[in-house]
């Protein structure tokens, strides 16, 4: 009699047990899921974090691609003024001394080289200034 009472008891025990680590099992899946869960909330606040920076980043780069574009259109617009003021530096400084060698010239002097300054002056062919036409 004692024996069947300690066999119930042994199986009620061994229930209790049982519930007892099944309730253990079950809490332990919960912290890992809830650890999941934790990982999962970190790898998205990290990938927005990077996205983020990436963005500031492409930012970052294309106004400085801006910035370089911009310089070298100032570049640029200062090549050709450059280069319109040196051609009508050059210009000048032609006229000029052609203006010069023509009143030359007309003073008489270097006759046998031809009428330089005024030749190039109305585009007529002669002297150093052939070439022009």
């Amino acid at each position: 009699m004692w024996y069947c009472k300690r066999k119930d008891w042994d199986r009620q025990q061994e229930r209790a047990r049982e519930r007892e680590r099944e309730g253990e099992r079950e809490r332990e899946r919960e912290r890992e899921r809830e650890r999941e869960r934790e990982r999962e909330r970190e790898r998205e606040r990290r990938e927005r974090e990077e996205e983020r920076e990436r963005e500031r980043e492409r930012g970052e780069r294309e106004r400085e691609r801006e910035r370089e574009r911009e310089r070298e259109r100032e570049r640029e617009r200062e090549r050709a003024e450059g280069e319109r003021d040196g051609r009508e530096e050059r210009e000048t400084r032609r006229w000029e001394t052609s203006a010069v060698r023509g009143a030359a010239v007309e003073g008489g002097k270097h006759r046998s080289r031809g009428d330089r300054g005024e030749a190039q002056k109305a585009g007529v062919k002669g002297g150093k200034y052939r070439r022009q036409g």
